[in-house]
């Protein structure tokens, strides 16, 4: 991968496959990062050529080739790659001689399952999570008592702050299929939560143009070309 010189840190972490650049400026701030041993807390930092970048203890280096995966998320597991209160991790799901490198697009809570993407391509993740990108996520929520139309109205008209859905579709007294364009953490939990319900179980089946589908649960798949770049494309469009 070429990269012109100097460029800065957080970019940098980025093409290594830190994460995307959002995470890598929060690594950056929480002194996680050292450059040529010294830890650096400013984003803005230039990164050369030459220079020896760690995030952790561990080293950075431009990877050579990128992935994309979709995987269906198991209940238990966490899209984090490091936490010492946690044992199944969700990337360990992915079989593959660079597993390590990858990251979560965005985040699914433990209790939480379905559609999440693993990367190495930070620029990529950064324009699909990134919040002005407007990309469509859609889940199944299954509530623990009947659902109330008015409820669901008030949130769709960004009356239950600070969240809002972008559309929903009632399937049963306790199943509503919901769309959402934001990515704010536990979000539909906690719109839930003030409505006054328990949510019983959430799935995310869809983001942007890719579909969750037949694909089992624990499972995954490299994604399309296609489904790549159209993803790439409809960010990009709203950025």
């Amino acid at each position: 991968m070429k990269i012109d010189y100097p460029v800065r840190l957080q970019v940098y972490l980025a093409k290594c496959g830190a994460g995307s650049r959002r995470s890598c400026e929060q690594f950056i701030q929480a002194g996680r990062v050292k450059v040529n041993n010294k830890r650096v807390t400013e984003a803005g930092t230039k990164v050369e050529e030459n220079d020896i970048v760690y995030v952790d203890d561990v080293l950075m280096e431009v990877h050579e080739r990128d992935y994309y995966f979709a995987l269906n998320k198991p209940r238990g597991y966490v899209c984090t790659n490091k936490d010492p209160f946690e044992t199944q991790y969700a990337r360990d799901l992915i079989d593959i001689e660079d597993r390590d490198l990858l990251f979560s697009v965005g985040r699914l809570d433990k209790d939480s399952q379905g559609l999440i993407f693993f990367t190495n391509d930070g620029d990529w993740a950064n324009l699909i999570t990134h919040p002005s990108s407007q990309t469509e996520k859609e889940y199944i929520v299954r509530t623990d008592r009947d659902l109330v139309k008015k409820d669901l109205d008030s949130a769709y008209r960004g009356e239950i702050k600070p969240y809002r859905i972008k559309s929903y579709k009632l399937v049963s007294k306790r199943e509503v299929h919901i769309v959402l364009t934001e990515g704010k953490n536990r979000e539909i939990r906690n719109m839930f939560d003030l409505m006054g319900y328990n949510v019983k179980r959430l799935i995310r089946v869809r983001i942007g143009s890719v579909e969750l589908a037949d694909l089992p649960s624990g499972m995954y798949r490299k994604l399309t070309r296609a489904e790549v770049e159209g993803l790439r494309r409809a960010a990009e469009g709203r950025i």
